[in-house]
């Protein structure tokens, strides 16, 4: 792992997206503790660790570059992934956009951000095409950039990602990453945090916690 301390909650979400031994979509990993507020048995919104979340520079689908303080005023979904992912990136994003079904009149969906694992394929304009799915939320929004900003963006979140290389596939490579939906405020700062276990019902029905929330633009 690259960073000093994460916690064993977060390690255990870095997902395979490449055949692997063990439990289907996930690798093993284990890591010190490290962070200490939260936790995965409290209530969604308790799940608020201040050690999570950070500034990034990063370049958006439109082909505008952007920071933290363009999402700042609303919530704000993160999901980190990647257009060559074949199973579990379009998974959890259909699964967003079902949440989003079911928020009730009145409550508002949170901005959404696809963030790439890699930027060698993902440029604006593939993103661009990517994030158009109707599958996916309405307005999901694309940011790539270069490898030194993506990693930035990534080290802010404690999330990890690395190149599995796929010799003879046409994709020539694939990459793992931590597989988790991250809930910034309207400052930016962690929420929540969801995970493969969450379902379009449990996504839903802590979104509607959210303060920020409640008044629909």
């Amino acid at each position: 792992m690259r960073f000093p301390a994460l916690p064993v909650l977060l390690a255990a979400f870095l997902v395979s997206c490449s055949p692997a031994p063990g439990a289907p979509g996930q690798s093993e990993a284990s890591a010190p503790a490290g962070v200490q507020s939260g936790g995965t048995q409290s209530g969604c919104l308790s799940r608020a660790y201040p050690e999570i979340g950070g500034p990034i520079s990063l370049i958006s689908s439109t082909g505008a570059r952007v920071t933290e303080a363009d999402f700042k005023g609303r919530p704000t979904l993160i999901y980190f992934g990647f257009t060559y992912c074949p199973d579990v990136c379009p998974m959890t994003l259909t699964t967003v956009a079902a949440a989003y079904r079911k928020l009730p009149e009145g409550v508002a969906a949170p901005q959404t951000l696809l963030i790439s694992v890699d930027p060698g394929r993902d440029t604006p304009e593939a993103l661009a095409a990517y994030v158009a799915n109707k599958a996916f939320p309405a307005g999901l929004l694309g940011l790539t950039g270069s490898e030194a900003e993506i990693r930035a963006a990534a080290d802010a979140f404690k999330a990890d990602y690395s190149r599995v290389e796929q010799p003879g596939s046409m994709a020539d490579y694939t990459m793992d990453h931590t597989s988790l939906l991250y809930l910034m405020d309207e400052d930016w700062k962690l929420k929540t945090f969801f995970t493969h276990e969450d379902t379009p019902d449990t996504i839903a029905d802590c979104l509607q916690q959210v303060p920020a929330a409640q008044s629909a633009p």
